[in-house]
């Protein structure tokens, strides 16, 4: 049986006004926090609290200490769009396995917790403000060979190019990436191989994608190097802590795919 218990928390949050800007922790407490609130939540009621007690920006410029409400990123709050990224006690999502930042519950946490909140620590993701961090880089990624050129029309039957359950199959795991960065957060080099893997594998694997397998992992890769993420050194910290488990085979796979893209040149 789940407890009923209401718990007392300390925040410890990173504040930071942007990119250029030194940041620093800021400590808060959280009082009657239910155990079956999502972890979102608790961070709506921390805001609501700081907005009551009238801390809001202006009065930081005055001199004040508090730096207003804070600013954390998210969408959907059903683990679908990866927007909700906080690095939570040390771990991408927090202390549970399989789930993004909004999945989580305040159960998974005892009354008189101290929890610290970051956001993601890459070069390739510089902070907007507070826990909000800019991921353009991982659209920039998509859009240098994330797709398949095909002349616009009626839809094919869904059946009219036969294709292996196992590779539709594996197909499918690659694309079930939301995109969140928790890979590059986690990883001690900032790879972003376990996202560029992923979208490459989900298209590498299906006809309509094979065609222009070279130049899309070529040009993804080269990408990626362009906008400042590091090596894969095989840790496999990014399956580990990856949402939606997309598995370092990928990766795998993307090395081949660019190295035959590489010997055909």
């Amino acid at each position: 049986m789940a407890s009923t218990e209401k718990l007392n928390l300390t925040l410890k949050v990173w504040r930071q006004k942007n990119a250029k800007e030194k940041g620093h922790f800021e400590t808060y407490q959280v009082k009657d926090i239910s155990p079956d609130s999502s972890f979102l939540e608790m961070m709506d009621i921390l805001n609501e609290q700081l907005i009551k007690e009238n801390i809001d920006p202006v009065a930081v410029n005055k001199g004040c200490k508090a730096s207003g409400p804070v600013s954390f990123d998210h969408d959907c709050r059903e683990g679908i769009c990866g927007a909700c990224s906080l690095y939570i006690n040390g771990r991408a999502h927090g202390p549970d396995n399989e789930i993004t930042t909004c999945q989580l519950h305040m159960r998974k946490f005892k009354n008189g917790d101290t929890i610290t909140i970051e956001p993601w620590r890459s070069a390739g993701f510089p902070v907007i403000k507070d826990l909000v961090v800019d991921r353009t880089a991982f659209d920039k990624i998509l859009q240098a060979g994330g797709f398949v050129s095909v002349n616009t029309g009626g839809v094919p039957d869904g059946n009219a190019i036969p294709i292996p359950k196992k590779d539709a199959d594996e197909s499918m795991d690659a694309a079930s990436c939301v995109g969140c960065g928790a890979c590059v957060a986690t990883c001690k080099n900032g790879s972003a191989m376990l996202f560029v893997s992923a979208r490459v594998s989900s298209l590498a694997l299906l006809p309509q994608g094979r065609i222009e397998g070279a130049r899309r992992a070529k040009a993804m890769v080269a990408k990626m190097d362009e906008l400042g993420f590091g090596a894969c050194t095989n840790t496999r910290a990014c399956e580990m802590e990856c949402p939606k488990k997309v598995s370092v085979a990928h990766i795998a796979r993307l090395n081949r795919e660019f190295l035959c893209a590489k010997l055909k040149d």
